[in-house]
């Protein structure tokens, strides 16, 4: 038997949990970003996909108009950082609300690397980053679905076999429901038909 819900059953912010506990588990997109003044940011963004081939394009979505969201719209690029399991602490505090022009980086003590092709910086210590121009933006409601086509891919050796990144070295968080974190747990090879 199933319990069976409406968005009029679950008022407020009530479904919005109930959508983010069954949409699961959700990577996460650490995006730094520079603001047109030169300040830069760096936050957590759990609604975020691979969004066509070719071009290369990747999404995030802005639930409200946080300082990413403006910062991409002023300066056209961003990074999206892979959001390690060993920086989880880092990654979670870079979701804290801080006045608009402190870093994120310099509160949570990551450490910034430049990037090859765009402004905004990289996270030194994410095994991989995609440097990002943007494409679109796609306004939903209370959110901004950005689009960046990727520009430049730069993955640490580290986590390289033959060239080809490896989950396991990888190690990616992910967000699920409430206050909860995923690990990569088992992986499971399985040839396509």
């Amino acid at each position: 038997m199933r319990t069976e819900f409406t968005a009029e059953d679950l008022p407020g912010r009530a479904f919005y949990r109930m959508l983010t506990a069954v949409v699961v588990p959700r990577p996460i997109a650490w995006v730094a970003s520079v603001s047109a003044q030169g300040r830069d940011n760096l936050a957590p963004h759990s609604f975020f996909t691979v969004s066509c081939a070719d071009p290369p394009i990747v999404q995030f979505t802005s639930v409200g108009r946080k300082d990413t969201l403006r910062n991409v719209e002023e300066t056209g690029e961003f990074t999206v950082n892979l959001a390690p399991e060993p920086l989880m602490e880092q990654v979670n505090a870079t979701s804290a609300a801080l006045e608009r022009g402190s870093s994120e980086f310099d509160a949570a003590g990551l450490d910034r690397e430049p990037s090859a092709v765009v402004k905004a910086p990289r996270v030194a210590a994410s095994p991989a980053a995609l440097e990002c121009r943007l494409h679109s933006t796609v306004l939903l409601g209370d959110s901004t679905v950005v689009f960046g086509r990727v520009v430049h891919v730069a993955v640490d050796a580290s986590v390289l076999d033959g060239g080809h990144p490896q989950v396991e070295r990888l190690r990616p968080l992910s967000r699920l429901g409430r206050d909860e974190w995923g690990t990569l747990g088992r992986v499971v090879p399985l040839d396509r038909p």
